[in-house]
């Protein structure tokens, strides 16, 4: 049923005394769930291993609280009282033939301990990661015995709660043990400290340990980042992280290689291709003979099978791609390859636990919503009546919805006012490194193609006497958003003053999406904080404009913190010569008499009174959006008309309801389809919650 060339990734790897059944591993990933949320986290590893994973990950679980990541939701093995919420996880994974691994973490230096308000420890002393005005302590020999002696015990759980791989883990300049071996962090003159052989000591011993406790049953990996991306000044390829892996190359049963810091080893699609990971990587295999898994956001199956034969890896890793499809090795043994919803590389997944909630996904809508709200990424309830559903909007939001009502049976008609398909992703896709982005729309509609009960209308802008002549029972609306031209957005509750004089020099994002390119030179104001701005700027540099950028935030595009790639969107510009203007915001807009042609935008510190003034040919504001709303208003006017045109609902989703990210709307394009004709009581909680059960006779003290 599949490609013969495919086959090679159906072959079973042995890891010490434990077997796969493929080569697709589920690296460790986190989630936003944990130890708060083990329910919906072994719901969510399940349908991974449903999805025929052969290998299925936690993310990092603590092993102390002396060494704790609070307010983030990671994995917990304190005591023996974590081990079943744990074994939830590894059950969920073994009913369909996957191992479940576990990867067991102590953080260093790299957690400020706020939960358990332990001191944290490190090879040396040092501050904390995190912003947090604590040090971390040096460790003495009597510290390194201790957390030896909590990893080992975390093991023996481990291996009591049902795991068949028990991670030691030493990447992502994340833990203790890669802390120990990296020169930046490890400053000691002792047996564990100085040669590489000393600074892989640690590191040796928790391995040795780890095989000691449960190496009869369990499979011992180890996690290692080979390089830094920091050149001399930390772990390289080239030098120490081969050393390391010379000094080590057997003892394992698995190496699972990538790169350090996090953001490294999940770069968005924007600034790193598929398969990124192997030129740093490829030279693990020639120095041992044990399996190796890496990453590289690898969704193209004949890439994978490349991957094997060109021995850069036996097991082809994934955390992102496992998440926009957790069917994906299915898909591929089925000959459905075509059907992968391929990752687009955004990272909003990381974003779920960057804030500590539940992992979303803009490809895949059910992506953390498995057991709170019962979703599946292939499975859906089947139509509950024959009534005719009208889609108006064929964006993210339109789309999905339109899909997911034709899996459901529904009888579909999607109309939308373009030739093509696509909304807001027609544009955004062709800014600089977002072609990925296009695969919203290229997995749909190729769905939606296949579906006799869709029907497709291009270039059918409709009005709401259309809507009400159609004879759609009900009706949904995703008919998108614009970006504001006044400057009205976080910062700004009122419109920037001098603006209307100035109309005709004023730009918004959706001008330059349409193909209009400001004249030189530009500000360009970001009070949206997302990618937008930085996307724009670097797109108009291209195009030989000269580029100046201010925002009210200390750093430009403040949220893509959250997306791990702020760092590049920032120095990749500031290399350019871009001038930014952190923390400044728009006072006013002047046409001053002696610039003739320019506009003088006055900037005013958001800190102080201090006023900067900067002469421009044009200013693109990049604020916030409006839904386009009104179709859904006036439909809403004539309410009274809906019986007798037989509607039952009109229900406004996507960025025509509340502009939002392309996650957000397929989401809620998603939400709407399932919701259709189920009973909903507004007053419930509209999924499931995990709750702390109070034992009364503890809660009494006795």
């Amino acid at each position: 049923m599949r490609p013969p060339q495919h086959d090679i990734l159906f072959e079973p790897v042995q890891i010490g005394p434990v077997r796969t059944k493929n080569r697709f591993y589920q690296v460790p990933h986190c989630n936003g769930m944990g130890h708060a949320r083990p329910q919906a986290l072994a719901a969510m590893r399940g349908v991974k291993a449903e999805g025929g994973w052969g290998v299925v990950c936690t993310e990092e679980v603590e092993v102390s609280p002396h060494s704790e990541i609070a307010p983030w939701l990671e994995g917990r093995l304190w005591d023996d009282a974590d081990i079943p919420p744990l074994a939830l996880m590894a059950e969920a994974c073994h009913a369909h033939g996957a191992l479940a691994g576990i990867e067991l973490m102590f953080n260093g230096y790299a957690t400020p301990n706020r939960f358990s308000r332990e001191i944290p420890m490190a090879p040396s002393h040092l501050p904390v990661r995190l912003a947090d005005p604590i040090q971390a302590r040096a460790m003495s020999k009597a510290d390194i015995a201790d957390v030896r002696r909590w990893h080992r015990a975390a093991a023996l759980r481990a291996k009591r709660a049902d795991f068949d791989l028990v991670y030691c883990y030493a990447g992502h300049d994340l833990a203790l043990a890669m802390h120990f071996i990296s020169r930046r962090t490890n400053r000691r003159n002792d047996e564990y400290g100085g040669s590489i052989e000393n600074r892989t000591r640690f590191l040796r011993e928790l391995i040795e340990d780890t095989k000691d406790a449960v190496g009869d049953r369990c499979g011992v990996v180890v996690r290692f980042a080979v390089d830094q991306l920091l050149g001399p000044q930390g772990i390289t390829a080239e030098a120490e992280g081969r050393e390391v892996i010379e000094c080590l190359a057997e003892l394992p049963d698995l190496w699972d290689v990538n790169l350090a810091d996090w953001s490294n080893d999940s770069v968005t699609a924007r600034f790193a291709e598929e398969g990124f990971q192997e030129r740093y990587i490829s030279f693990v295999k020639g120095l041992t003979t044990k399996p190796v898994v890496g990453v590289g956001r690898y969704t193209s199956p004949d890439a994978m099978a490349s991957a094997v034969r060109r021995g850069v890896m036996d097991l082809i890793g994934a955390a992102r791609p496992s998440i926009a499809d957790p069917y994906l090795p299915s898909k591929i043994e089925q000959g459905h390859s075509d059907d992968i919803r391929e990752c687009i590389g955004c990272n909003i997944c990381v974003t779920g636990d960057q804030v500590s909630v539940p992992l979303r996904c803009t490809q895949n809508p059910t992506m953390g919503e498995e057991w709170r709200r019962g979703w599946h990424p292939e499975r859906i309830a089947p139509a509950r009546g024959s009534g005719k559903v009208l889609v108006v909007g064929a964006g993210p939001a339109g789309l999905e919805a339109a899909r997911a009502l034709g899996q459901r049976g529904y009888p579909v008609a999607l109309a939308d006012a373009s030739d093509q398909l696509g909304g807001r992703i027609l544009h955004e896709a062709a800014l600089p490194g977002l072609a990925s982005w296009r695969r919203v729309v290229e997995y749909r509609e190729q769905a939606l193609q296949r579906m006799a009960n869709v029907d497709i209308y291009r270039q059918s802008r409709l009005s709401a006497d259309d809507v009400l002549a159609w004879g759609a029972g009900h009706v949904l609306l995703a008919t998108g958003s614009r970006w504001r031209r006044d400057g009205l957005g976080r910062q700004h509750r009122v419109p920037i003053p001098g603006l209307d004089a100035a109309a005709a020099q004023v730009f918004s994002p959706d001008d330059v999406l349409a193909g209009r390119i400001p004249p030189s030179p530009v500000l360009i104001y970001d009070d949206d904080h997302y990618v937008m701005a930085g996307l724009l700027a670097e797109l108009l540099h291209t195009r030989g404009c000269e580029v100046i950028i201010a925002t009210p935030s200390t750093v430009l595009g403040e949220w893509t913190v959250m997306t791990m790639e702020q760092s590049r969107v920032q120095g990749q510009l500031i290399r350019w010569g871009v001038p930014i203007h952190t923390t400044h915001e728009i006072t006013r807009v002047d046409m001053p008499g002696h610039a003739q042609g320019l506009l003088r935008i006055c900037l005013s510190s958001v800190y102080t009174p201090t006023e900067l003034r900067v002469d421009c040919a044009s200013l693109l504001l990049v604020t916030m959006r409006d839904p386009e709303d009104a179709l859904h208003c006036a439909l809403q006017a004539r309410q009274a008309e809906w019986a007798g045109a037989g509607i039952h609902e009109v229900r406004n989703i996507g960025d025509s309801f509340a502009p939002g990210t392309v996650a957000a709307a397929v989401w809620q394009g998603h939400r709407a389809a399932r919701e259709l004709e189920e009973t909903i009581e507004p007053d419930a909680v509209p999924f499931r919650r995990e709750f702390i059960q109070i034992n009364p006779a503890a809660a009494s003290g006795a």
